[in-house]
């Protein structure tokens, strides 16, 4: 059997007029995040350590943000192709950890759904899906709510 290990970032700025995805949920707040896609840090975070750890690029080199076939697309999405991508080259999920960094809204009480949502993309229990989230104690960009970040670790399994 073999394992590797990636890890992943992604960041993404907020501004009111957005709906804020986060985990593949929509989190109702009065800010949501910029980018091409529903800019789910979260997911993007995933996606990268996925593909980090099977040795495929990022999430940029797979789904550009110069093509207009990803323009608004539910990162749901992008993270079923990863997932197909790595199996493809003979990898499976074995369990994800992330952390999100934002000071409002709280994260809480999404969680639980989150962790569901993504675990039936992954293809996993939700119990290997780790979802921690924390403030950036007033500080910096993040701390003054004009943006998001999301760190992943992910843990694959080949045969």
């Amino acid at each position: 059997m073999k394992i590797r290990v990636g890890q992943g970032v992604d960041v993404h700025q907020l501004a009111e007029g957005h709906d804020l995805w986060l985990g593949g949920v929509h989190v109702p707040h009065i800010k949501g995040a910029v980018g091409h896609s529903d800019a789910d840090v979260l997911i993007h975070a995933i996606c990268d350590a996925l593909l980090g750890a099977a040795g495929m690029k990022d999430i940029g080199y797979h789904f550009p943000d110069t093509s207009s076939e990803f323009k608004g697309i539910d990162s749901k999405i992008l993270l079923k192709r990863v997932v197909a991508l790595i199996r493809a080259d003979g990898w499976r999920v074995n369990n994800v950890d992330s952390t999100l960094i934002l000071e409002k809204p709280k994260i809480k009480p999404h969680i639980d759904e989150m962790k569901q949502v993504l675990a039936n993309i992954l293809e996993v229990d939700a119990n290997a899906v780790s979802i921690k989230a924390t403030t950036n104690e007033t500080m910096g960009y993040v701390g003054r709510e004009e943006g998001v970040l999301a760190f992943a670790s992910a843990l694959i399994i080949g045969e």
